[in-house]
């Protein structure tokens, strides 16, 4: 089957019917359907297919060892997100698989898809968590603490879906089997468009993390509390949200983002006595942190003239990272020599690019728009990016 006939069939699964796209998150239904397509499909592929205790799902071609190639992606996605991020690797990845095997291919080497969990930070705030886990790149402890909005821990989620939350941490015995990884994308930009192709090969990815901004004031009535006689701290996040454009603006290249706002207790009527908000902060080289210290400094002072008070915590953060020296010549010489793009999306091949040699390859998105309905890839640009993997793939795995 194609990438494009696997991506079909999982394209009623999730819709969100209020926002638009899909909403598939860490254990819940519709990801927990996306779990047992991806287990159908592989197994039948001929892969053997487990879980480990993070919720990643693995497919094996041969058995498990050591100098393993692995692909893959995730099938989560942000409230309201497209079709193709993530997916789109997982589907390639499968239909990679199909071709070789059709083509009689044997790899030499161990072969794997992977999924991993909850990329998107969708449900419970951190991204990567997945792969973050494996890694042991995030603490255990946390990790199984982090809450949804519903107030529901990770570990509680994760036991309600048949998994051990004891067990949940770092893995080095699978990360010890990873001899490369390579994670197919599509491109959440429009460096492709501008350069007239298909399919490029990832360099790097810029530093990126998020912070949360929990501003304390006094709830009262919103008709019986004189504006004098108000700490309301709706005032100084609001500030903060129009400090966070003013002063990523003045940093070169710098990306700086407030996405979501919550207010408690959230009615119309009443002053707030808290609102969190949080900050996506990415930027090039080690300006991430000074960045984020001056719109902490300007939510402290706005939140003092309130008579309110700010707490920041950081909740995720990644230095830039750079791929593979060598698996990018390699894919570049596979491929013809495609064009070479930098990313300010994070994705788990960069978690994994510290630990394994690690790259990505991108396909073209003519809308340049991502976590949004009108992501889109063409079915043409879905099979080069299809086809470009499988070629890798049985390079790769000799």
């Amino acid at each position: 089957m194609t990438a494009s006939g696997f991506l079909e069939e999982i394209g009623d699964v999730g819709r969100d019917a209020k926002r638009g796209g899909y909403s598939r998150h860490a254990f819940d239904s519709p990801e927990q359907d996306l779990r047992a397509w991806f287990g159908e499909r592989a197994l039948g592929l001929g892969l053997d297919v487990d879980t480990d205790h993070n919720g990643n799902i693995w497919a094996w071609w041969g058995p498990p060892g050591p100098d393993a190639v692995v692909t893959g992606s995730h099938l989560d996605s942000v409230p309201g997100g497209g079709a193709f991020d993530g997916p789109l690797g997982v589907v390639s990845a499968l239909a990679a698989v199909e071709r070789l095997r059709d083509k009689g291919s044997r790899p030499g080497k161990p072969l794997a898809v992977v999924v991993f969990a909850e990329e998107e930070g969708g449900r419970f705030g951190v991204p990567c968590l997945g792969s973050r886990l494996l890694t042991g790149t995030i603490d255990a402890d946390r990790a199984r603490g982090l809450r949804d909005a519903d107030g529901v821990t990770f570990a509680e989620a994760a036991g309600n879906s048949g998994f051990n939350p004891a067990l949940i941490g770092p893995d080095p015995e699978r990360l010890g089997l990873i001899g490369k990884f390579l994670e197919l994308h599509v491109e959440q930009g429009r460096g492709l468009i501008d350069l007239g192709a298909p399919v490029a090969v990832g360099s790097t990815v810029i530093a990126h993390g998020r912070w949360r901004f929990s501003f304390e004031g006094q709830g009262n009535h919103a008709g019986a509390t004189l504006i004098d006689d108000r700490a309301d701290p709706m005032l100084p996040a609001a500030a903060t949200v129009t400090a966070v454009r003013r002063l990523a603006r003045a940093v070169p290249d710098a990306r700086a983002t407030v996405g979501r706002l919550v207010p408690t207790p959230g009615g119309t009527n009443v002053i707030a006595s808290t609102v969190d908000l949080w900050l996506d902060a990415r930027v090039p080289g080690t300006v991430t942190p000074a960045l984020v210290e001056d719109i902490k400094q300007a939510a402290e002072a706005a939140a003092k003239e309130e008579g309110c008070r700010v707490t920041v915590t950081r909740e995720s953060y990644s230095d830039d990272v750079v791929f593979d020296d060598a698996l990018r010549r390699d894919l570049a010489d596979r491929l013809g020599t495609p064009p070479e793009l930098p990313t300010g999306a994070g994705h788990d091949a960069a978690i994994l690019a510290g630990f394994v040699p690690a790259g990505m390859l991108y396909v073209r998105n003519p809308t340049g728009i991502s976590h949004s309905p009108e992501e889109f890839a063409e079915p043409g640009d879905v099979e080069a990016g299809a086809t470009a993997l499988t070629d890798v793939l049985g390079h790769l795995a000799r």
